[in-house]
């Protein structure tokens, strides 16, 4: 049995939506045993895949094949991250824990112009 990679990444919970996990596979954020994917390539158990998403970046292997997005316990039973994925994954965010963050304070209260800027920015009449 076979799945296209897209509905897997989808089903897999990689992506939130099958058209972001296509739009990804387009973009090259997508490799399958080393390879540059297209949204239309089938996937197969044993396969590993590399997948760049908001989240970071994972190494994982393929343990079963599914066209339907389930609960997460389920998804995350669907494949297997690799030692070195996760130890990457954990230390960039170890590292973006430990920069420190800044923020200015206004000079002062936004002006009239200011607050309308702000408001049609926000989307609000």
């Amino acid at each position: 049995m076979t799945v296209r990679i897209d509905k897997w990444l989808w089903a897999a919970r990689f992506f939130k939506t099958r058209s972001l996990a296509s739009r990804a596979c387009e973009l090259g954020r997508v490799h399958a045993n080393g390879q540059p994917v297209k949204p239309s390539r089938d996937v197969r158990a044993g396969d590993l895949l590399q997948v760049k998403n908001d989240s970071g970046e994972f190494q994982v292997e393929i343990l079963a094949l599914s066209e339907v997005r389930g609960p997460a316990p389920v998804a995350q039973a669907l494949y297997r991250e690799t030692e070195a994925s996760r130890a990457l994954r954990l230390k960039a965010a170890e590292e973006r824990k430990a920069m420190p963050r800044y923020e200015t304070a206004p000079a002062s209260k936004p002006s009239k112009r200011d607050r309308r800027e702000i408001e049609r920015l926000r989307g609000r009449s």
